[in-house]
């Protein structure tokens, strides 16, 4: 009985913290470096789309360079999202990225490089684009990058050195929330 309330806190938390990473509603909002590197940590659905992609870009052949696609394409998508870009259905399309990351790590998907590159720049241009609306200045974009890089990268070396079993478990498990994630939008 304890574990279950104990599981039930924790998907409560693991919830109330996808709200809190786009806080837009009311309230002062500094937009410092602090804002923008505590951001990507306060979103289930950013933390788990850039660990995911260094997780994934870790198990493809000749692909090493999957994870500064994606944080270049992330800066493109935050200089979208400052210019004002709107993208109709961007939290929805955030979700859908958690949830795709995790079936492919699920079934150890492998794809032609030309395809994963485009699939994970596609990807992190939503992920900037909401980051550009948030954090719109160059002190909280700076962080962003700095917080996504740690977590891309740190993703990839769990790839690295987690074993297949393990990979595939963390990536059903990431599917599974990033459904839970759209059913929430």
């Amino acid at each position: 009985m304890k574990n279950k309330r104990i599981a039930a806190a924790a998907a409560l938390v693991l919830v109330s913290a996808v709200a809190a990473a786009h806080p837009q509603t009311g309230g002062a909002h500094t937009h410092g470096f602090f804002d923008g590197f505590a951001h990507p940590f306060t979103g289930l659905d950013h933390l788990l789309a850039m660990l995911a992609v260094g997780i994934w870009s870790a198990r493809q052949s000749s692909a090493r360079w999957l994870p500064a696609t994606f944080l270049g394409m992330l800066l493109s998508g935050v200089l979208t999202g400052v210019a004002g870009l709107v993208i109709p259905g961007l939290e929805t399309g955030i979700a859908l990225t958690v949830a795709l990351m995790g079936v492919l790590i699920a079934v150890a998907a492998r794809l032609p490089a030309s395809m994963a590159a485009l699939m994970v720049g596609a990807f992190a241009l939503l992920h900037g684009n909401a980051h550009g609306h948030e954090l719109p200045e160059v002190a909280s974009a700076m962080g962003l990058l700095t917080a996504s890089a740690l977590l891309v990268y740190g993703g990839r070396v769990l790839g690295h050195v987690s074993p297949a079993l393990a990979l595939k478990v963390a990536g059903a498990a990431i599917a599974a929330t990033g459904v839970m994630l759209v059913a929430t939008v």
